[in-house]
C-alpha cells in the first residue's frame, strides 16, 4: 500500500520525497556532474550531446535545455542539485528562484526582504478558511 501523502495538497510545492528522488535520480546525478570544470565545459560546448550521455527521460532533458526549473522539479529534480545548472550558466540562486516565480531578480529580492509570500490562501488546495478541516475524513467536515 502506498504511503498517504497529505503534503501533496500544498499549492505550488513539490516535496522531494523518496518517490521524487527515484524519479529524478539521473537528472540529479547529471547536475552533480557539473561540479567538475571539465564536465561544465563539455555541457556548455554541446548541451544536447552531454545530456544524451545520461539515462534521463526526454522530458527531463528538454526541461534542462529550456532551463525550466519548475518542470525539472516536477520531474524529480532537487533544487540544491539544479542549482549546479544555474551556477554553470553564471546565475545566482536568487536569479534562479526569481525565474521560478515569474519575477525578476529585483522583484524576488524585494518580496523576500518584505517577509516572503503571504500564507493566506496558500496552505492547502481547496482551503476554505479552516486549514485543519481539509484533512478530516469525509463526512466529518463542518
Amino acid at each position: 500500500m502506498a504511503l498517504e501523502k497529505p503534503y501533496q495538497d500544498i499549492p505550488g510545492t513539490t516535496i522531494f520525497d523518496a518517490d521524487q528522488s527515484r524519479l529524478g535520480y539521473h537528472l540529479n546525478q547529471f547536475c552533480m556532474s557539473l561540479m567538475k570544470a571539465d564536465n561544465r565545459a563539455r555541457f556548455k560546448a554541446d548541451e544536447r550531446a552531454y545530456l544524451d550521455e545520461w539515462p534521463m527521460t526526454e522530458a527531463q532533458k528538454q526541461a534542462v535545455l529550456d532551463r525550466d526549473l519548475n518542470r525539472c522539479i516536477a520531474l524529480g529534480g532537487n533544487i540544491y542539485f539544479l542549482a549546479k545548472i544555474g551556477a554553470t550558466d553564471g546565475k545566482s540562486f536568487q536569479q534562479m528562484a526569481g525565474s521560478m516565480t515569474g519575477m525578476s531578480e529585483e522583484e524576488y529580492r524585494e518580496m523576500m526582504l518584505g517577509g516572503g509570500r503571504s500564507v493566506e490562501g496558500n496552505r492547502y488546495i481547496g482551503e476554505d478558511g479552516d486549514a485543519q478541516a481539509h484533512h478530516q475524513p469525509q463526512g466529518r467536515r463542518n
